[in-house]
């Protein structure tokens, strides 16, 4: 008698609340499972199957929440802080401290941290999109500078090209002194032969969408601004997935659209919300390599609401 009492109050709560269809659907469900339904745990699955039917009547809904995982509204923090990196780039001469203030002058409102410059300011590396040329730019200055045995025994020395003919170095113009007199000459990041290891095999797994380069050859300022922060997280004992982690947060920022159809490509393809995949998967050859990123982008043409502008070195 109790249950035939609580099975009418269900259809009653459905036939208000939803569409019959779908009240049968729940109702069906929850005596399969042999359980009554609280209003509660009934709302939330009410809630879950109109959002599946939103994102399939309407695929640009899927390329809106993945917009929003990908690039929140707040930016993303990653695990490491700023210290005193900035006041020694000054001192090594990898950036003069005038030409980057003029560099940053007209996106000084737009949270460019200038003061970093000054000394130990105990702030998070910090991306968002008002600053991510700032962010590009000081990661890029200190990977130039910092001595490393990726840039002393990679392919930018063995490659068979001069290595100050590649666009992270030739490129490089807000020191105060040339960028093969910067190159690798000042140890800026204290690292042991085994954390010199490390930082190689994870630079090997990080690829860019502007190259088909890993960071391992950081032939262009993404990559050199990568190698910079894989090199601070290793010396400051940074878990791995952590560091996959942080770096997957900054590529987003640097290379948003891509990163945009790589969530939708995981959701439609995979079934994977954003937050579920793995960051050394997405940060690997097959997905943010330049050739990984253009088999997402054919994959995932056709999804209306997506805005492709391809990857680019341009900070």
């Amino acid at each position: 008698m109790k249950k035939n009492r609580l099975t009418k109050n269900l259809f009653k709560f459905l036939k208000k609340s939803v569409p019959l269809w779908l009240a049968v659907l729940i109702a069906l469900d929850a005596a399969g499972a042999g359980i009554v339904v609280t209003g509660l745990v009934m709302r939330r699955k009410i809630d879950t199957i109109q959002k599946q039917l939103v994102e399939i009547n309407d695929p640009q809904a899927i390329v809106k929440q993945a917009t929003a995982d990908v690039l929140p509204a707040g930016g993303y923090r990653t695990s490491l802080k700023w210290g005193e990196i900035g006041k020694k780039l000054v001192e090594a001469g990898a950036i003069d401290k005038a030409k980057y203030q003029e560099s940053f002058k007209s996106e000084a409102d737009g949270g460019i941290e200038l003061d970093i410059l000054d000394g130990d300011t105990g702030k998070f590396i910090e991306i968002n999109e008002n600053n991510s040329r700032f962010v590009v730019n000081t990661l890029w200055a200190l990977g130039l500078a910092n001595k490393s045995k990726v840039l002393d025994e990679g392919p930018m020395r063995t490659g068979g090209t001069d290595p100050g003919n590649f666009a992270s170095t030739g490129g490089w113009t807000l020191g105060s002194k040339p960028a093969m007199d910067i190159y690798s000459s000042q140890e800026l990041i204290p690292l042991t032969p085994v954390g010199q290891e490390t930082v190689r095999k994870i630079a090997e797994n990080v690829f860019r969408p502007c190259c088909g380069n890993s960071t391992a050859f950081p032939d262009c300022n993404h990559g050199m601004a990568a190698l910079a922060y894989i090199e601070l997280a290793v010396s400051q004992g940074l878990p791995e997935k952590q560091i996959y982690k942080d770096l997957l947060g900054l590529n987003s920022f640097w290379f948003p659209s891509t990163y945009v159809e790589m969530a939708v490509y995981f959701k439609k393809d995979k079934n994977t919300e954003w937050k579920n995949v793995d960051p050394k998967t997405a940060l690997s050859n097959d997905y943010s390599s330049a050739q990984g990123a253009a088999k997402i982008n054919k994959a995932i043409e056709n999804v209306p609401g997506i805005k492709s502008r391809g990857g680019s070195c341009g900070a």
